[in-house]
């Protein structure tokens, strides 16, 4: 198995981690409200190190220079600080908001060594970046008066994000994961993409030829079947299976481990001739019309797309469609 390393998007607490590692002094800012065009939603995060280096971002390059200037302040004295931009008209204009809206952005210096020791502690990132390790649910929260502190295991159901009582409440969820079942030349168009847009990625093909670090350079990759690897792994609810195999002694196995699941898309690569076979295969096997329906099949958006790269672009897009209709 050759492990993958972790993307850059949405690994703020990871990257401070790695930076700090490095001998880097750093600040987290984070979105923590927002009101009318808000270009980033709550929960974005920018990362700055005291050198001036930025990653992420909370306004889409509306307001970072100004809240790189603050993270350089607070990395100075060691205190937290909320800013806050907008509203509209010359005032939004002149925050670098044209749009309109408002956004609270909360800006934290990591480490109990710094300034007056009001500091996210290296202790707690820690925690946290454990828990996301093994995808589990944490909630981080932060009192934006006296900038107490913690992280505790969610509420039943709880979601919710932003301010509540004067407190801020984060809730991380696990990563985006897709499992392909299928190391083939669709597989090599999509894996960049969906990394691109968040998602870990791993890659499940027993036939050695096909599952290689050289064609596939930095992916986690397992060669075995998925009904041997899945049950290792696990697919919990922020976790899409795409099967592009053309197999059904590779793919079926990861339909059927999708269809006992939380999984939140389930896509397989065929005709509609193939999707046909595929569903008869599965009925024989004891599958219902409940299950059978999780199958986006032929897999991806009927954009009429020819060739990898298309499909793949066509697979991401209802990949991206599904996971946003389902937080709607």
């Amino acid at each position: 198995m050759t492990q993958s390393p972790s993307s850059s998007f949405d690994r703020i607490p990871e990257l401070a981690l790695d930076w700090i590692a490095q001998g880097r002094q750093v600040a987290i800012a984070t979105v923590v409200s927002t009101w009318g065009s808000a270009p980033r939603p709550i929960g974005s995060q920018m990362l700055i190190a005291d050198s001036g280096e930025i990653e992420g971002s909370v306004s889409g390059g509306c307001v970072e220079g100004a809240v790189v200037i603050e993270a350089q302040e607070t990395l100075r004295t060691g205190l937290p600080v909320l800013l806050e931009f907008g509203v509209s008209g010359e005032d939004a204009f002149s925050a670098g908001l044209a749009c309109g809206g408002e956004i609270k952005v909360v800006v934290e210096p990591v480490g109990e060594d710094i300034g007056a020791g009001r500091g996210m502690p290296i202790a707690m990132l820690e925690d946290l970046v454990a828990a996301r390790s093994t995808r589990s649910r944490i909630v981080y929260e932060v009192t934006l008066d006296r900038w107490v502190r913690s992280l505790r295991e969610p509420c039943q159901d709880e979601a919710q994000i932003g301010i509540t009582d004067g407190t801020y409440v984060h809730p991380h969820e696990p990563p985006l994961r897709l499992i392909i079942a299928g190391a083939v030349h669709v597989a090599q168009a999509l894996i960049p993409m969906a990394q691109v847009v968040g998602f870990d990625v791993v890659l499940i093909d027993p036939r050695g030829a096909f599952a290689t670090e050289d064609r596939f350079p930095g992916v986690t990759i397992h060669k075995d079947y998925p009904d041997e690897v899945l049950p290792q792994i696990g697919i919990d609810h922020r976790t899409a299976i795409v099967t592009l195999a053309h197999d059904p002694k590779i793919d079926d196995p990861a339909l059927e481990a999708g269809f006992t699941s939380d999984a939140f898309y389930i896509g397989a690569l065929g005709s509609r001739r193939t999707q046909g076979q595929r569903l008869e295969r599965l009925s024989a096997r004891g599958y219902g019309p409940e299950d059978l329906r999780r199958i986006h099949g032929p897999v991806g958006l009927d954009i009429g797309a020819l060739g990898p790269a298309e499909i793949a672009v066509s697979i991401m897009a209802e990949l991206v469609a599904r996971h946003r209709s389902r937080l709607a």
